[in-house]
């Protein structure tokens, strides 16, 4: 069955960026020209997910509101020549695809967040990107673990390989969840389907 939904869970306090986060979201924070948060709803995207679901909490409107139309700027920008490449940029965000937003009403961790996607997932299989790590890709992590998925039935993750001290190691391993570890190599059931170089930033179900 094709991924078609992805959560992710952005209803943290954000308190290891602190005070960087005390009054603006953690996923807002830029990376570059562009907040954390729109580099992980790109990549669901790019992925060929078509639905979004983006779980806040209070404090965690401008995330809703960066994903909307912003009138009076679009106006602007468009009567003006020379900011044409701002206003595509500035629009592209209102136009990614169907974005939703539910609140965690209590902080009570990132399972009880998931959770609360349980009617907008029912029982078809999704994905949940975690805005922790950005990974630029020319083939989205999330589409490569959705192609596991689809291909072995099986919930896959991407894990990133930590040297001491808290470094990378510059591999990762595509592992799926719920393999036969007595079977034999080539029985579908593989433990290591890529490794490469990157980042982790997701778990899929």
């Amino acid at each position: 069955m094709k991924i078609k939904k992805a959560i992710i869970p952005a209803a943290g306090l954000g308190t290891r960026v602190l005070p960087a986060s005390k009054a603006v979201p953690k996923e807002m924070l830029n990376i570059v020209d562009k907040p954390a948060i729109q580099y992980i709803v790109e990549e669901a995207f790019a992925a060929g997910i078509e639905d979004v679901l983006i779980i806040t909490n209070r404090g965690k409107g401008v995330i809703e509101d960066h994903f909307d139309h912003a009138v009076e700027l679009e106006h602007k920008l468009s009567g003006d020549p020379n900011k044409a490449d701002l206003y595509r940029d500035v629009l592209q965000c209102s136009q990614m695809g169907n974005i939703y937003f539910i609140r965690q009403k209590e902080t009570k961790g990132l399972g009880h967040a998931v959770l609360c996607a349980k009617n907008f997932v029912g029982n078809e299989p999704f994905a949940v990107l975690y805005g922790d790590d950005v990974i630029i890709s020319d083939d989205p992590v999330t589409g490569q673990l959705c192609r596991a998925y689809e291909k072995y039935g099986k919930g896959a993750g991407y894990y990133q390989i930590l040297l001491p001290g808290g470094c990378a190691a510059g591999g990762q391993l595509l592992y799926l969840h719920g393999y036969d570890r007595k079977a034999p190599a080539g029985a579908g059931n593989e433990q290591l389907l890529h490794s490469g170089p990157g980042g982790a930033a997701s778990l899929y179900f």
